[in-house]
């Protein structure tokens, strides 16, 4: 048994065991309330891991839905600004992370947040906003997290909001997505099918930054016989995204496109965090990760209905930064989607800063969306 299914089979037990012992749970697990945004399991978050001008805050399991429409467990954390709740309640955030990792160590409700990360969300703090982050399923909880399976992703994040609207009676039932990177994509996927899938909730728009997509035509130029391109920030995102499809399509033969560095590559990533496995990416080209192109095969076939970002389905107002000296999500990527979206119709507020790179650009940002986001609310 590899560490990593191990992992799971103690994390699948120490829930269970922890379910059962609170009550929240009967003998056979699936015999349990399972509906989307029902919570497993509430504590008080630890205080070092709270958001600078949080009141209260609390880590949540709760059950949300993978992409095949199967109940699944998440887990994440709700944050509750200091001082009274308006009338009808905080307006909520639903913040969609950039990439962490795979391994359960990396869910940042357990492990932590970065700076960049932690100032970017105490301004929205700031602004008078709960901030409900999603670790998306599989980070932290039983099973693989399925990396840039947006429609997942998106579940997460829509019934993390529905999860912390049930611990905390303070929540309006008025949000808005917002996200970064990864958790930029995530958002984008969930302005899609937020108004559809929570009804109940008053969906009112979103805000994707340096956002995951493009992501299949862009892997689909990579193979043994690729540029030499040697960034190990995108190593490690390729062999995140690897793992990611074979998690959301355990059917997808991931090993027949990897060289034997790739292999290792694969099978670190699936415990290491995003820095540790950059490290380990250094010198290693991207194309040095294959052993076939990813233009032949099943991967591309596979990959586009987990990983392609709608380009219908929004029905709120939706906001995309995106910095020119990006190299984690390169801005002609960006430029592919908004122009792709305004194809089908979709006329989102595009935001573009000159010289600022992946990170640089959620703080540049802030200027442009904190009044859309004001707009949306009020």
């Amino acid at each position: 048994m590899s560490m990593r299914r191990a992992g799971i089979t103690m994390a699948a037990a120490a829930l269970l065991a922890l379910a059962s012992s609170t009550g929240l749970a009967a003998a056979d697990p699936v015999a349990q309330s399972e509906a989307p945004g029902t919570v497993l399991h509430s504590v008080a978050l630890p205080e070092q891991l709270w958001i600078a001008g949080t009141g209260t805050a609390r880590r949540v399991t709760y059950w949300t839905r993978t992409s095949h429409d199967r109940p699944a467990l998440s887990t994440g954390a709700v944050f509750i600004p200091t001082g009274t709740a308006p009338s009808g309640g905080w307006p909520v955030l639903s913040w969609e992370h950039g990439t962490v990792g795979l391994g359960d160590e990396c869910a940042p409700s357990a492990a932590g947040r970065s700076k960049r990360d932690l100032d970017y969300l105490a301004h929205w703090m700031r602004q008078g906003y709960a901030v409900v982050a999603t670790d998306y399923i599989g980070l932290g909880t039983p099973g693989p997290h399925a990396y840039l399976d947006g429609r997942a992703e998106a579940r997460a994040a829509i019934d993390m909001v529905r999860a912390a609207r049930s611990v905390d009676d303070s929540l309006s039932s008025k949000w808005v997505a917002i996200g970064q990177s990864q958790g930029g994509g995530a958002a984008l996927f969930t302005a899609s099918l937020a108004t559809k899938y929570a009804p109940e909730l008053d969906y009112r728009g979103a805000v994707a930054t340096g956002p995951a997509a493009t992501v299949v035509d862009a892997a689909a130029l990579l193979g043994p016989g690729a540029p030499a391109l040697e960034n190990p920030h995108l190593t490690a995102y390729i062999a995140y995204v690897m793992n990611g499809l074979k998690a959301a399509r355990p059917d997808f033969d991931m090993d027949s496109y990897l060289s034997p560095l790739g292999k290792q590559l694969a099978t670190a990533a699936e415990t290491l965090c995003f820095q540790p496995l950059a490290e380990r990416a250094q010198g290693v080209p991207v194309g040095g990760m294959f052993s076939r192109p990813l233009s032949d095969g099943d991967f591309v076939a596979t990959a586009r209905p987990v990983m392609d970002v709608p380009l219908t389905g929004y029905d709120r107002p939706l906001f995309i930064g995106q910095g020119t000296n990006d190299t984690d999500v390169p801005a002609p990527l960006t430029a592919k989607l908004v122009s792709d979206l305004e194809l089908h119709g979709v006329r989102p507020e595009v935001h573009v800063y000159p010289g600022k790179d992946h990170s640089a650009t959620m703080a540049t940002s802030l200027p442009d969306s904190t009044p859309f986001v004001a707009r949306l609310f009020a």
